[in-house]
Formats: C-alpha cells, sequence, structure tokens
C-alpha cells in the first residue's frame, strides 16, 4: 500500500502577470523625445551658421523674396476672386460698364472660333545650350504662345511641346506649381518630336496599332462579350513624317503657305544668333523638310539681321491664318523699331543704332513678346492663364527662330 505523499508544505502562488509584463520597448506617452523635425532644423541652422556672412544675406533676402511672393500671390487671388464677384453681380443686374459692352460687342463680331487644322511643335530640346536667363527669356515665351493661341479666332488646333528637361523643365515646374500642366489643349513631352511619326508606315497608313487607336477613338470596339471598350481620354499625337516642317530661316525653301494637316516646329532656343544653322542641321540629320519665312520677300525694308522669338514666330502663324496675307501678319507682329527708317545712319551712337540681336536681347529679358507692332513689352503671367483655362474649359487651345531676309 502507497504511503501518503510528502508535505511539501502549501503551494507557490501563481506568478503575476501584471507585475511581470515586460515593460514596453517605445517611450511612454509623457516621455520627453525630440521630434525629428527639430533636429532637422537645428542641421539646417548650423548648416546656415557655417555660411559666410554675405552667403547668409543672400540666404536671407532670397527667403524674404519668396515669402513676400507668397503674399502677394495669395492677395492677387483674392483680389480677382472679388473682382470677379463683382463683375458676376453687375451682369445680373443688368449694368456693365461701357468698355465691357464694347469687348463683348467686339467679341460677338468675331464669330466663333474655328480650329486650323494644323500642328505646332515647339522643340525644346536645346537646353543645354542656353544660359540661366535665356532658360528664364524662353519660359516666359512659351506662356506668351500658348496665350496667343487660346485668345486667337482660328487657334491651331494642337500645340505640342516636345523635349521638355532639365533646366526648363525645373522652371516650368516652379512657375504657379507647374501651372503649364494645366494648359488646356496643350501637350507635353519629355521626348522628342521624332515620336509623331513613330509607328507610321512609310506608305503613310497606320500601323495595325494605329488602327486600333482609331477604332478606340471613333467609339470602342466590341469586346469578347459585346461590351464597348471605354474610349480613350486623349492619344498622342501623331503625324506622317512627310508632312512635318521644320521652320527655320538658315533653309533654301520658302514658306508659301500653311496647310491644314501639316506640323510646323518651331525651335525653342534663345540664343541671339550664337549658333549658326543648328536648326537645319537637325532637320537635315532626321530626313524633315525645312522651310524659313517669307520675310526677305514682303518685308524688303526690314534690318538685315534680326531675331525673333518663340511668340512672335508663333503668332505670325497665327496672323497668317486669319488673314491668309503674309505681309499683313509680318507688319501686324513685327516691332516697328525693326523697319529701318529716314535719315538713320550705319554706326551712328544712340537706341536707334542697336542692331537686332540687340534688341531682340532686350525684348527676351523678361520672357515675354511684342504685339500688334506697337512695340510695347507685354508680360504674361502663368498663372493669369490657369485662372482663364479654368473659367473657360470648353474653348479650343491654341527657339528663338532665327530670321534672316
Amino acid at each position: 500500500m502507497l504511503g501518503d505523499p510528502p508535505d511539501n508544505g502549501p503551494p507557490s502562488p501563481l506568478p503575476d502577470r501584471t507585475e511581470t509584463a515586460t515593460a514596453p520597448a517605445y517611450p511612454a506617452p509623457d516621455s520627453k523625445a525630440e521630434p525629428t523635425s527639430t533636429a532637422a532644423t537645428e542641421t539646417a541652422a548650423q548648416a546656415k551658421e557655417r555660411l559666410s556672412k554675405k552667403a547668409q544675406k543672400k540666404l536671407a533676402k532670397a527667403e524674404h523674396i519668396a515669402e513676400r511672393k507668397k503674399e502677394r500671390r495669395a492677395a492677387e487671388k483674392e483680389r480677382k476672386k472679388e473682382k470677379r464677384r463683382e463683375h458676376a453681380q453687375k451682369r445680373d443686374a443688368g449694368e456693365l460698364e461701357p468698355e465691357e459692352r464694347e469687348r463683348k460687342k467686339q467679341k460677338t463680331e468675331q464669330g466663333p472660333r474655328t480650329p486650323f487644322g494644323a500642328r505646332v511643335v515647339v522643340d525644346l530640346g536645346f537646353d543645354d545650350r542656353m544660359t540661366e536667363n535665356e532658360i528664364k527669356s524662353l519660359t516666359g515665351q512659351l506662356a506668351y504662345t500658348y496665350s496667343v493661341n487660346k485668345k486667337a479666332v482660328h487657334p491651331f488646333s494642337s500645340l505640342l511641346f516636345t523635349g521638355i528637361d532639365g533646366r526648363t523643365k525645373a522652371r516650368m515646374d516652379g512657375m504657379s506649381d507647374a501651372a503649364y500642366k494645366r494648359w488646356v489643349g496643350a501637350e507635353w513631352w519629355e521626348e522628342s518630336y521624332e515620336r509623331l511619326w513613330e509607328g507610321k508606315s512609310n506608305s503613310g497608313e497606320g500601323t495595325q496599332e494605329d488602327k486600333e487607336d482609331e477604332a478606340t477613338e471613333a467609339g470602342g470596339t466590341e469586346g469578347k462579350k459585346g461590351q464597348k471598350k471605354r474610349p480613350r481620354k486623349q492619344e498622342p499625337s501623331r503625324a506622317e513624317k512627310a508632312t512635318v516642317v521644320y521652320l527655320t530661316a538658315d533653309s533654301e525653301e520658302q514658306l508659301t503657305e500653311l496647310k491644314e494637316g501639316e506640323t510646323y516646329i518651331i525651335g525653342g532656343i534663345v540664343d541671339h544668333n550664337r549658333y549658326k544653322n543648328l536648326c537645319l542641321d537637325k532637320s537635315q540629320t532626321q530626313g524633315i523638310r525645312s522651310a524659313r519665312l517669307p520675310i526677305g520677300t514682303y518685308l524688303a525694308e526690314l534690318r538685315t539681321r534680326k531675331v525673333l522669338t518663340v511668340n512672335q514666330t508663333f503668332e505670325i502663324l497665327v496672323k497668317w491664318v486669319e488673314t491668309r496675307n503674309w505681309e499683313q501678319a509680318l507688319y501686324s507682329v513685327i516691332p516697328k523699331r525693326k523697319f529701318k527708317t529716314e535719315g538713320r545712319k550705319r554706326g551712328g551712337g544712340g537706341a536707334s543704332s542697336k542692331d537686332g540681336d540687340s534688341v531682340a536681347e532686350e525684348e527676351a529679358k523678361e520672357g515675354g513678346g511684342l504685339r500688334g507692332g506697337d512695340g510695347d513689352l507685354q508680360v504674361v503671367d502663368v498663372a493669369d492663364l490657369e485662372d482663364e483655362a479654368e473659367h473657360e474649359p470648353g474653348e479650343p487651345l491654341g527657339g528663338t527662330v532665327l530670321m534672316e531676309s
């Protein structure tokens, strides 16, 4: 018979799990942990202290200017909103001012906007050949080009900017929160314009991929279950290589007319005539046609050498579409001071003795262009263009090119 089990005393109590629980690895909520932003601020402050006094002053000035710019932009937006509200109230009350009635009358007399079925490409593949000031000038000219097409009675049906990269892209991104990306009716490619005819067969007929895209655009194709595929929102621009024309003053062929269905390339470069045959060599290397504007034929009194900005060249094309007259188009765009006047002396002093390149350099400093031949410089704000695009979403839209007579 087995004996009783030995008496080992009372059973030991179970461990208190609450007391033995492991403390959390992260600090308690009331612990004083330094935030990451504070460390970053201290690092920036230390880096600033290492700068020379002159560099610190420059940095402080730049920060002050940037802050003031933000304040001005906010105030300007608020002012425009208030102006639009007041205008809407007057319009609802039938109290339009005389100049407003006249403006609306002129707009009505112009008739409906009818797009011209051709494409203009601005080739931005010259970023590495320009200085910082020239980049600044070019970006302003691009804004003006968009504005001209947007306000035209017969805008070009397609406005394409190709090869945007480097400093040009960085500056455009920094202008009004990259407002250019919201320009209505404008395409922006990082690739070069050769993409236009890539995928097109030599016979001029689209490849199978093109035909499928066209069918989709036309209203969709039937799927396996009889469901219609959703059409694409916007297909990239396409063009046959034979219909592409590079506009350059160095070409032996003179442009006589613009044709619907063709694509016209403007060199997007501000170089004040430093590079000779740049666009011509590019067109010849790629095997595309080149042509020059007929300035020498229609404007014999124009100075022998001159520089046209991108927006001036584009506006000449727009004016030709409206008038079908090269002489009228050229006279309405090129500033009067570029023409020879009686009593002008060769090599004389004063402002009248400046050559075309110097005048063009002054015109392009702020990136603006000249309109109507009156010689007044007009600066275009990309934010204003963005505001216009937001309020007129249904409207169709719409390098420095060197010209020699």
